[in-house]
């Protein structure tokens, strides 16, 4: 039985890749933090009583600023693969804690791979780089092109990717940089401007909303379905020679496109709903991400089902029944077509 260890298990691609890494007989190790309050909402339909004689999922306390839990986490469990999806990731979020962003999606990553390092273990490493990497470089983005990253948080990403790729060259070490493109789920955090969009459509039909406040409309995002990019992360580590990946759609669209699809989808104007609020534009804007995914396709012999105007639908249909409201129902069926089941509580790819 392989082991995993999973950082960020508590976020979106957490809780996909865990249900996912479970469903292919592993056992499968969380890092969570310590709070006041519980953020466990999203796994918690899979956790296991740890005395149980058939449990696989445990969960631990430990913080990417702690280099010694790390340290100590890796020697206690010896996991096969490590997934560092943990971070802050909210882009805007960044620019009013650029030290914390950089501590912790920057410096962190340096901690698990030294943690690695001093360990002696032979572990596969992979890390969750993201497509804000390239800023301003122009689309369509791959493997090859620059680095412009435009905020924080990208900042503290290039970062990452370059002490993974400094640490696989120098100390052998079998660690792969998934450079993920927006990729986005009924689990998305509320905050994110996709699930902001889909939950704020279905409370406007709910009677519950009025207005929707967003930034910059103009912005072009390439949109994926996230349970599908965890496989990407898991086929990484299953090839002979470690590398790195561009992840996507190769499909842009404006954020103005997502609400006007989202809205339309209830049969809604949404100019009628939509205000611009400044406060949500960021002091330096990314206008144009598009992924190029042919070293995708050919070598994890990979490529999306789901693209975004079919992704609007599945995120509107998921928030319109967690209101109690019927589902328009189209979203079910995209998923069922494209060979994903897809239940209230748990997502598989076939």
């Amino acid at each position: 039985m392989k082991k995993a260890l999973i950082t960020g298990i508590t976020g979106q691609d957490g809780s996909y890749l865990a249900e996912f890494l479970l469903s292919k007989g592993y056992e499968v190790h969380g890092l969570i933090r310590r709070a006041s309050t519980f953020n466990t909402n999203r796994i918690d339909h899979i956790y296991v009583d740890p005395h149980s004689s058939n449990a696989k999922f445990f969960l631990h306390y430990g913080d990417l600023s702690d280099s010694s839990q790390l340290i100590n986490l890796i020697y206690e469990i010896e996991p096969d693969e490590i997934y560092n999806l943990g971070a802050q990731s909210h882009v805007r979020v960044s620019f009013d804690t650029p030290e914390y962003t950089g501590d912790i999606t920057g410096l962190g990553t340096t901690r698990l791979l030294e943690a690695i390092k001093c360990s002696g273990i032979k572990t596969k490493f992979y890390q969750a780089s993201s497509s804000e990497m390239f800023g301003a470089s122009k689309p369509p983005q791959n493997e090859k092109t620059l680095f412009y990253p435009r905020s924080p948080y990208a900042v503290a990403k290039v970062y990452s990717y370059w002490m993974v790729v400094n640490y696989r060259e120098g100390y052998d070490m079998f660690a792969c940089n998934g450079i993920l493109f927006n990729h986005e789920s009924p689990r998305r955090g509320e905050t994110f401007v996709s699930r902001k969009i889909t939950r704020a459509v279905a409370n406007i039909v709910a009677g519950k909303q009025k207005k929707l406040y967003l930034g910059n409309l103009k912005a072009k995002r390439d949109w994926g379905y996230a349970p599908e990019y965890v496989v990407c992360q898991w086929l990484m580590l299953q090839q002979d020679k470690p590398d790195d990946y561009v992840i996507g759609t190769g499909e842009s669209v404006t954020v103005e496109d997502f609400v006007r699809e989202a809205f339309s989808y209830v049969n809604l104007d949404w100019k009628e709903y939509v205000e611009i609020d400044p406060k949500y534009f960021r002091p330096t804007e990314v206008d144009f991400l598009c992924a190029d995914i042919s070293k995708a396709k050919k070598v994890l012999n990979w490529e999306p089902k789901v693209k975004v105007h079919e992704l609007v639908k599945i995120m509107v249909d998921a928030d319109m029944e967690m209101l109690g409201l019927k589902p328009i129902g189209d979203g079910a069926k995209i998923l069922d077509s494209k060979g994903i089941d897809w239940t209230k509580n748990k997502v598989t790819i076939g």
